[in-house]
């Protein structure tokens, strides 16, 4: 027998009923069944259907659909904070670098989530649920890579009790988890959010020309205070070929931690939409949504980031890494088939609006998918609806 299932075997005792610890069961049974098969078995009688995909499985399937965005986000952290004080560095010095920033937020989030889940299960003699597996890490990739460590725990804890206990847990959420965190963060502490931050230099002194303003406000900058398209900003940008199509697309820009690569964003989509994890008619609809208001805006032309090629939307800001994780979120999101190319679409549309025309936020996908999530369960009320119309008129036929 493996050594830890013994270990686990051996302590069991303790957390049964009648235990020394019979109040942190759920603790015990949580961390076990991370590594081993729950003690459930099928009935005796009947036909069974078993299958090994369980929610465990089905998050852990997702945590590793997000490792190429933190991969790709270290690297490029440390990239980013090379390139802002104009020296040249090795591949494994830009990794260290960037390591020694993003993992803390990584562990800071999974620590206060967490912590916070387990003192509320163990509070309620409730189940540990395992959708915290997913959430801890959306919420440090979605993070800037500068932020405040004791942010991400305020925010973690704030979006765990508000947008999931206090709705019943896992799988009762009406608001996807890690996008309430990051919005608390954005109207709690927004010049921590935005700015600056989003490159990380340290202690060290930039170049004289540096800019760490991300791809979507060049393109607000241009629209309000500048001339000229907003290609030409992107060309004349202080780091020359920063904000070419190519480069945005594989993501080495300044951004989020693990948003900016949509390369690496499509390898997780593919990953999910294989294993039936994600679905790919919200994924398709959202890109689909963000590229026709591009479309529609570049045809009104009112200023410069309206003309901007609908195709770069696709590109800048966290739409891609909100399409594949956010927007899929299966509580969250809407459930019947019609339902999610609507909800999808709408997300697309709505980023796109938001970017373009508020003047305060410059990134649309967060606002979009919180909205659109308080509004999924009424789209599939009326797609089963119109489901229940269609069919009682074949039937009164």
């Amino acid at each position: 027998m493996n050594p830890i299932q013994k270990f686990f075997d051996k302590i069991e005792p303790l957390f049964e009923k009648g235990g020394k610890y019979e109040k942190y069961y759920t603790l015990y049974e949580g961390h076990r069944t991370i590594l081993f098969r729950p003690k459930l078995v099928t009935g005796k009688k009947g036909v069974q259907v078993r299958d090994g995909n369980d929610l465990k499985r089905m998050m852990i399937t997702v945590v590793l659909a997000m490792v190429p965005c933190l991969l790709f986000g270290i690297w490029n952290v440390g990239h980013q904070h090379f390139l802002a004080i104009g020296e040249t560095a090795s591949f494994m010095s830009k990794i260290g670098v960037g390591a020694l920033q993003v993992l803390p937020i990584v562990i800071v989030s999974y620590a206060a989530g967490l912590s916070t889940e387990f003192t509320i299960c163990v509070i309620r003699n409730h189940p540990v649920n395992e959708g915290y597996l997913v959430t801890g890490m959306l919420i440090a990739l979605i993070m800037p890579p500068n932020i405040p460590l004791w942010q991400v725990a305020l925010a973690t804890v704030f979006a765990v009790i508000i947008a999931k206990e206090v709705f019943g847990g896992t799988g009762m959420n009406i608001l996807n988890v890690a996008l309430t965190a990051r919005a608390f963060l954005y109207f709690a502490y927004p010049t921590d959010i935005s700015g600056s931050v989003w490159t990380y230099i340290g202690d060290a002194t930039p170049i004289d020309s540096y800019s760490g303003a991300t791809a979507l406000a060049v393109a607000y900058d241009t629209a309000v205070n500048g001339s000229g398209t907003v290609l030409s900003a992107f060309a004349n940008y202080w780091a020359e070929g920063m904000y070419t199509f190519k480069n945005m697309f594989l993501g080495a820009i300044p951004g989020s931690v693990g948003e900016t690569s949509t390369l690496c964003a499509l390898v997780g989509a593919l990953i999910l939409i294989i294993t039936r994890v994600g679905s790919w008619k919200i994924i398709f609809s959202v890109f689909a949504g963000a590229w026709l208001m591009g479309l529609g805006f570049n045809a009104l032309g009112l200023n410069a980031f309206m003309e901007m090629p609908a195709h770069y939307h696709l590109v800048i800001g966290g739409l891609a890494f909100g399409a594949v994780f956010m927007a899929t979120d299966p509580v969250s999101a809407s459930h019947t088939e019609t339902g999610k190319w609507i909800y999808g679409f709408l997300i697309g549309i709505l980023t796109v609006v938001i970017r373009v025309v508020n003047p305060a936020y410059p990134e649309g996908i967060m606002l979009a998918i919180l909205l659109m999530n308080v509004f999924a369960p009424l789209i599939d009320h009326y797609v089963v609806q119109s489901n229940k119309n269609r069919r009682l008129k074949r039937a009164t036929v």
